[in-house]
């Protein structure tokens, strides 16, 4: 056999599994050919693309359990700061998903108080693009106080020759957003732009 001086030993400390006098000679050229073999192209590309619609459609369903937008409990939000459902920041290469952790409190008692900050619940989630699906699913459903709405906006700080990046980033985003069934509220410098 070609490998019978390669020892595989798994290490419990670092949890790594370690390959002790490998024959490099012959492992480089069957890496090299499983890289050359990877392409975007040809039977494997209908399946990413049926993969595609699959996982889709299990986030519309993930998503369906959380209620459908109320206007009625967001249409008086005038500040994106005051906004308690998840936003999302477009930015140039990621998205950073804003969220405000439902209270685990029930009790009135000392809420919005220093005991209980609301600031402290809330988080910013630096994403890919391609994983904002998943990181809305993983959103638990007590953070959706007004339905499955998502306000979105441009990164403010981001230079003008970046703001045509911005727009398809947003595009595409508002586009994921709708293929889940979330509604996108447009805003723009601190001011809603509208429901998309």
């Amino acid at each position: 056999m070609l490998f019978n001086n390669i020892h595989l030993e798994f290490s419990q400390e670092n949890s790594i599994l370690v390959i002790v006098r490998t024959a490099a000679f012959l492992l480089i050229p069957v890496l090299a050919l499983s890289v050359a073999g990877c392409n975007s192209s040809g039977p494997g590309a209908a399946y990413d693309h049926r993969d595609y619609r699959v996982k889709a459609e299990e986030a519309r369903q993930d998503m369906a359990k959380i209620p459908a937008p109320s206007k009625r409990a967001y249409q008086n939000v005038t500040d994106l700061n005051a906004w308690e459902n998840p936003s999302l920041t477009v930015q140039e290469n990621m998205i950073s998903l804003h969220v405000l952790m439902p209270d685990a409190n029930p009790s009135d008692l000392g809420k919005g108080t220093m005991l209980r900050p609301e600031a402290a619940r809330r988080q910013v989630l630096n994403i890919d693009p391609d994983n904002l699906t998943e990181a809305l699913n993983s959103i638990p459903k007590e953070a959706w106080p007004y339905g499955r709405i998502v306000a979105i906006e441009e990164a403010h700080d981001a230079p003008s020759a970046a703001r045509p990046a911005l727009r398809r980033n947003i595009e595409k985003a508002v586009d994921t957003l709708g293929n889940i069934g979330v509604v996108a509220d447009e805003w723009n410098n601190g001011r809603q732009v509208g429901i998309r």
